[in-house]
């Protein structure tokens, strides 16, 4: 059997240099050496008691996350939003940034396809010259409820004939309305002028320089109308009650 000063034995084996290497691995100087004392290894934790955690790495302050530009669609959207009145596609094309108003055209009609294929509440239009969300007719008696506002007197059927001549004859004089109409109109266009449904449109160059009446663009909007050429034909309406229609 192999002593304690012996070559291959448990108790550990003879440098080179004269320094003895233990079989904990730690390395102890000769004789009038310093080598560094090793580190003590970990010890094995008691029986039952919890594992210790290694400790998570500190990760770097996450950086703040960086706002990408709107698309160009939900600019439009946004306008379309902040706006009581329909807007110019010019006017929407400039705020937005784009550069070509066929863009713009094409943005606006995809987010009306947008809001029908999802049945949003409100609707994309093209009135009075320009773009507006609307909400759907279907809500209009839950809006009502909402807002509680007094209904607006209705326009008699003296205003809506005196409306309708401006309509299709403007810029007209007071005195060619009330040729067509065979009434003094002077009171219901005044009406008119207050509901902002009817405007001056100039003067006629005749003598005394008469006023010219016109449409509004409210007129426009109250109606659904795009543009004055959206007014209905002769052929568009329905005969009166109690005409015969050729082959009826």
């Amino acid at each position: 059997m192999n002593g304690a000063d012996g070559g291959d034995g448990a108790g550990g084996t003879e440098g080179a240099e004269g320094a003895a290497t233990p079989p904990g691995g730690a390395v102890i100087p000769a004789a009038g050496g310093e080598a560094a004392p090793a580190p003590p290894e970990a010890a094995d934790p008691p029986p039952g008691a919890p594992a210790p955690s290694p400790e998570a790495a500190p990760s770097p302050e996450a950086a703040p996350a960086r706002e990408t530009a709107p698309a160009p669609s939900r600019v439009l959207e946004a306008l379309l939003f902040a706006s009581d009145d329909p807007l110019p596609l010019d006017r929407l094309r400039e705020a937005a940034g784009l550069e070509d108003g066929r863009e713009a055209r094409a943005l606006l009609e995809g987010l009306r396809r947008e809001y029908a294929e999802q049945s949003r509440a409100f609707s994309l239009e093209e009135v009075a010259g320009g773009w507006q969300l609307l909400t759907r007719p279907v809500f209009a008696p839950h809006l009502a409820r909402l807002l509680r506002r007094p209904e607006r007197a209705r326009l008699s059927a003296a205003a809506l004939e005196t409306l309708a001549v401006i309509a299709y004859r403007q810029p007209v004089l007071r005195t060619d309305v009330e040729r067509v109409r065979g009434v003094a109109c002077g009171e219901m266009i005044r009406t008119l002028m207050e509901r902002d449904l009817v405007r001056m449109a100039g003067r006629a160059e005749e003598p005394g320089s008469p006023l010219l009446y016109g449409t509004t663009s409210r007129f426009l909007a109250e109606f659904g109308l795009r543009s004055l050429k959206d007014l209905p034909t002769a052929r568009d309406l329905p005969p009166p009650p109690g005409t015969k229609v050729a082959g009826g």
